[in-house]
């Protein structure tokens, strides 16, 4: 038998690490970014998280306004994301003809996203604060055989920050401060092989009777993880008693993902490699490497105090996707290296919300918020059916005692008409997305 064509290994060895990198964007931000690490904050669609008071989430949001706190602030979030799409669309094979299987359901997930943080306020003005939160990642799954198989089948992201920062006022009106990030980042991923493809590709194979597309299906999947280190640095303005204004900017962060991908492989499509020695090492478990990089993100904020009732925020944040132009895929075993673009742009999020206090046991508040994607059609995969998307959010901050708050927020994402038409091994699939997502949050606040 003749070995395998290069062309054709390049395709069936990209078993999407880098897309799964970037999945599941319309559930909460664009691309893979998570906002939901203060409850509080997205009851107002997460408008002037760098410059509000009274959140602890501002360790990781901007640790300049922590000078702004007193004694010690413990803060608990919980948000759950319940993400619902499902593909509408169809797809043909190598040959041309319809590939077979399901819309593959609702790929969605209930997932919930917790962070915890503290803020101590030292008698020299100096603040201390500690922030363990989920910045980025979501888990996705389609079902079994569905139609678009050898794009994605299941994609789990988590990446996890350890966050230490310090703020200090370098005047009454103005305050600058630091944070160290420890981050972990762990994929887990698959899709289906289209072996009978590949078996087609190849003259003296194409005779065998399952060497036809989708006659004879795999499955590859990979997982790697590793240990990143960034920083986050905030400035807090106060021009006035009643305007808060706040910049803060998280550093990119890389990742040399190091683990496994694992094959499985038909017995009679295993049989035709191993009669011959040049493909018997190929689809063989065994060590892979890939290189990521998160982004950095720019966050501006505003918070005005327009009475004692009425307070209105605004976000612009910038998050630089284009330093994900794209992933490399190297493997231990004698395999040519898989790379696949993502030329993906810098976006904007902006949001404006407004918080009204009823009582002194409750306040209310809501916002809006417009997040672009950094996708574009020509690379977007059925792991990222991203698009520009709305938020719509409500919340509430009930005070039970003068130390003790539950929060509770409420967040709608429309995404805005959601499609993909991408090329994997030989097949295309090709449709819309119909989905939303919807964000239910609680979380508690001590002050001592």
């Amino acid at each position: 038998m003749a070995t395998t064509p290069r062309y054709t290994r390049n395709t069936v060895l990209a078993v999407g690490i880098a897309a799964a990198l970037a999945l599941a964007g319309q559930a909460n931000a664009a691309g893979f970014q998570l906002k939901e690490n203060s409850v509080k904050s997205q009851g107002s669609a997460f408008a002037g998280t760098a410059a509000k008071t009274g959140d602890s989430s501002v360790v990781t949001n901007n640790p300049a306004v922590m000078t702004q706190f007193t004694g010690t602030t413990v803060q608990a979030d919980l948000t759950v994301i319940d993400l619902n799409y499902e593909f509408q669309g169809s797809g043909t094979d190598a040959l041309g003809r319809p590939l077979t299987g399901s819309n593959g359901g609702n790929a969605g997930d209930v997932t919930p996203i917790p962070a915890l943080s503290v803020v101590h306020k030292l008698d020299n003005g100096v603040a201390l604060g500690a922030m363990i939160s989920a910045p980025f990642g979501l888990k996705t799954e389609y079902d079994a055989g569905w139609v678009g198989r050898y794009a994605a089948q299941t994609s789990d992201v988590k990446i996890v920050d350890l966050t230490l920062s310090g703020a200090i006022d370098i005047t009454d009106r103005f305050s600058v401060g630091l944070g160290v990030i420890a981050s972990r980042a762990d994929v887990t991923l698959s899709k289906a092989v289209d072996f009978g493809s590949l078996l087609f590709a190849n003259p003296q194979t194409r005779p065998l009777p399952f060497a036809r597309p989708q006659a004879a299906d795999g499955l590859a999947e990979v997982q790697g993880d590793d240990n990143g280190f960034g920083y986050i640095l905030g400035a807090n303005l106060r021009p006035t008693d009643n305007l808060s204004i706040g910049v803060s900017y998280r550093s990119e962060i890389d990742y040399e993902l190091e683990g496994t991908a694992d094959w499985t492989v038909p017995g009679n499509v295993s049989a035709v490699f191993s009669a011959n020695p040049s493909t018997r090492p190929l689809f063989q478990d065994g060590a892979v490497t890939a290189e990521l990089t998160t982004p950095s993100i720019l966050n501006v904020g505003a918070a005005w105090q327009v009475t004692d009732a009425l307070q209105l925020s605004a976000t612009y944040a910038r998050t630089d996707w284009s330093s994900l132009r794209e992933v490399r895929i190297q493997f231990d075993n004698p395999d040519p290296d898989s790379v696949e673009p993502f030329e993906w742009k810098d976006t904007y999020f902006a949001a404006v919300g407004a918080e009204f206090k009823l009582n002194d046991s409750w306040k209310l508040r809501g916002g809006v918020a417009y997040d672009e994607t950094p996708t574009s059609l020509e690379h977007r995969t059925p792991r990222l059916p991203d698009a520009n998307r709305i938020f719509y959010s409500v919340g509430a901050t009930w005070a039970m005692s003068d130390a003790f708050d539950v929060n509770f927020a409420y967040t709608h994402i429309a995404p805005r008409d959601p499609k993909i038409d991408t090329t994997s091994g030989g097949s295309r699939v090709a449709g819309n997305f119909d989905g939303d997502a919807n964000l239910f949050g609680v979380s508690a606040q001590y002050r001592f």
